[in-house]
């Protein structure tokens, strides 16, 4: 009798280890505390939109140890209208973007303002910020460094606008939250639709207004891309 429980505890153990190796459960019998996956790409907030914001803002006045920071004069954040479903992410700011502590005000600014007027839109329509809140020196391109170390803001930035299209200025936008791998002569006029934080927005990419100064014969591919979000617009009913 004795024997034959024996038998059936050691079946029984037998089988409790490879149901356990089926399941691949082996922090069932680790000591080590089970680690939950978490998604830090974006930082929570709560509150209204506006609060949201605002919590947002004060969050990275309070980066630390950043050359960005520490050689800019202001912290240039987001214009326009916050509950816009239209956003549009410039590469960073300038000198006048700088000065003024707004995105697009120098010319690039307003050759984008004419961009928007000719589908009928403007900045109360739309909701605009950058990849990066301080200016780098001398209106170089920030560093891949400079970029990670803002991208969780800009991803918190995106989810709180939440829109439903997100037009993406220049080469810089495009990598940062579609990846290295794109080219902006290829992925522009093109649209997908990706996750980011807890939205969803329709992506699409476009040529910087500041490139379109330095190459006017490429306005009319700005252009086609304009039309197609006046057209998803209309398909979106934003």
């Amino acid at each position: 009798m004795l024997y034959k429980m024996k038998i059936n505890l050691n079946q029984k153990l037998i089988n409790l280890i490879e149901y356990y190796s089926l399941i691949n459960a082996n922090f069932l019998l680790s000591n080590s505390p089970l680690k939950r996956k978490v998604d830090s790409t974006t930082l929570a907030f709560v509150g209204t939109k506006l609060e949201k914001l605002n919590k947002l803002k004060k969050k990275i006045q309070l980066i630390k140890n950043c050359n960005l920071k520490k050689n800019a004069t202001n912290l240039v954040f987001g214009d326009g209208n916050i509950n816009s479903k239209i956003m549009i992410i410039g590469e960073g700011p300038g000198a006048n973007e700088d000065a003024d502590g707004k995105p697009f005000v120098g010319r690039a600014g307003k050759l984008l303002d004419k961009m928007l007027a000719a589908i009928q839109l403007d900045r109360t329509k739309v909701y605009i910020s950058n990849v990066v809140n301080y200016r780098p020196p001398e209106n170089r391109k920030p560093t891949n460094a400079e970029i990670e170390r803002y991208l969780p803001y800009l991803k918190s930035h995106i989810e709180i606008i939440n829109p439903k299209i997100l037009l993406l200025l220049g080469s810089s936008a495009l990598n940062t939250l579609i990846g290295n791998d794109v080219v902006i002569s290829k992925a522009r006029g093109k649209w997908i639709q990706k996750e980011i934080g807890a939205v969803k927005p329709w992506i699409i990419a476009s040529f910087h207004p500041a490139f379109l100064m330095r190459q006017p014969e490429q306005k009319k591919l700005a252009w086609i891309d304009l039309k197609m979000i006046r057209d998803k617009s209309k398909i979106l009913k934003i």
